[in-house]
């Protein structure tokens, strides 16, 4: 009895590792497709196959398409899926310790450019599909408000370290930077105008600096 006891709590890890891996295997299945031929046009059975498993598989791991663009959303912005909130990461908490405001804010836009460009086509793929779902178009509108208030945090961070710009209260320099930092703005210089990423991050650190510091 206890051997068998030692086997299960030694497989338990095995199993959950196991279920991971699967889990981000059709996570970048549904990156793919979505991005390939839309979220609207990509059934279930489609990303299981992408995946090299079951649409019964599919369906336990997420139970729907919906958890499965919200789950790879969370996984474009973090980078990875533990479960950290996006200021919490190390590279916020090294912006937040920063003492100079400028480097701070130029440490914001090369994240930032980081973020969207894995991030960046998921919100136009979520974009698109909330046009079809109302309950994705309640999901993008939560994720931009969970934008607005860690930048409210962040806009925080720098009035910590030094005044912001003449009359500029920390809610008007959240506004800014979510708008600034939108994937709408990234899109339209990286995809429209053709902009390198060095490029736009440079303009982002520029337009940070000018817009929130004196």
């Amino acid at each position: 009895m206890n051997d068998v006891k030692s086997r299960r709590r030694y497989e338990s890890p095995i199993r959950q590792e196991q279920a991971r891996e699967t889990r981000l295997r059709i996570l970048e299945a549904a990156r793919h497709l979505f991005l390939s031929q839309g979220y609207v046009a990509t059934p279930i059975g489609a990303i299981a196959h992408e995946a090299g498993v079951a649409a019964q598989t599919v369906y336990v791991a997420f139970g729907n398409k919906r958890a499965i663009l919200a789950a790879l959303m969370d996984v474009s912005l973090g980078g990875d899926d533990e479960p950290v909130g996006m200021l919490e990461r190390p590279a916020p908490q090294r912006m937040r310790d920063e003492p100079d405001q400028r480097r701070q804010l130029a440490m914001m836009a090369h994240g930032i450019r980081e973020i969207l460009e894995r991030a960046g086509p998921i919100f136009d793929v979520m974009r698109g599909a909330a046009l079809a779902d109302p309950e994705i178009a309640e999901m993008y509108r939560r994720l931009q408000e969970e934008r607005l208030h860690n930048l409210t945090s962040v806009v925080g961070w720098v009035a910590e370290k030094g005044p912001l710009r003449d009359g500029l209260t920390v809610a008007d320099g959240a506004d800014i930077l979510w708008t600034l930092t939108s994937a709408d703005v990234y899109r339209l210089l990286r995809v429209e105008r053709g902009w390198t990423g060095e490029r736009y991050e440079r303009w982002l650190r520029d337009s940070l600096i000018g817009a929130l510091l004196p």
